[in-house]
């Protein structure tokens, strides 16, 4: 180990130089520790300033959507339906608000009547690619575009699929005003489907669950049709 050269009072002039590279290591951790925290610091920051950014991009870009939407709900409401998806040339129809305002709540709402419209159009498979887009928290939005899924599937007389769809629809947020209906679809899909046991128990949840119902009655006389049919079998 090589000793620090001493001035006459006994002080060292030269370090050891161990010593040295021990303080030196010791520097840069705490310097590399202190730049990590001051990096993290950087980028959670620039992440809040980002998201803030975005939002504000997004609201802004909502609002211009939502005018762009009125017309095309017009034609909707009109059952002038290739101006509801493609526009009049001045105004957007839902499949260009699609595009030029992605990730927008008027976007994802397009998304339910550029949906709606194909089913109304005949073009199932279009029907079915843009309401599985379509996502809502609103119960009534929501479980509506599930069934309108299941319409889709029915026409294409894909009834294990509709069946699907109409059961998840019962099933979101279940409430007396619509689940009925949508029990009523999942019936007929099962029994379409050669599923007489499945249809007898969609209309029994009628029953027991909303004896309240308009349909109650409907329910009671099919559910006894297709007991006396399973019976047959």
């Amino acid at each position: 180990m090589a000793k620090g050269k001493k001035k006459d009072d006994g002080i060292e002039i030269l370090e050891d130089p161990n010593a040295i590279v021990e303080k030196a290591n010791e520097f840069l951790e705490n310097k590399k520790n202190r730049i990590i925290v001051f990096s993290i610091g950087g980028l959670l920051a620039a992440i809040v300033l980002g998201l803030a950014g975005y939002n504000y991009y997004i609201s802004d870009l909502n609002n211009t959507a939502q005018e762009e939407l009125f017309q095309a709900q017009f034609y909707f409401e009109a059952d002038s339906l290739g101006l509801a998806l493609n526009g009049d040339g001045n105004n957007y129809g839902f499949l260009e608000i699609i595009d030029e305002f992605p990730g927008t709540k008027v976007a994802n709402l397009s998304h339910f009547y550029a949906g709606a419209s194909y089913l109304r159009l005949g073009d199932f498979d279009g029907a079915i690619r843009y309401l599985t887009e379509f996502s809502s928290s609103d119960y009534l939005v929501q479980a509506r575009a599930l069934a309108l899924i299941g319409d889709a599937y029915m026409e294409k007389d894909d009834f294990d699929n509709a069946a699907d769809y109409y059961e998840q629809a019962s099933e979101y947020k279940a409430n007396k005003y619509f689940s009925p209906v949508y029990l009523k679809k999942l019936s007929i899909a099962r029994e379409n489907g050669g599923d007489l046991n499945g249809a007898v128990a969609a209309y029994q949840k009628i029953i027991d669950d909303y004896p309240q119902s308009d349909l109650i009655h409907e329910a009671k006389k099919h559910k006894a049709r297709l007991e006396a049919l399973a019976a047959e079998l």
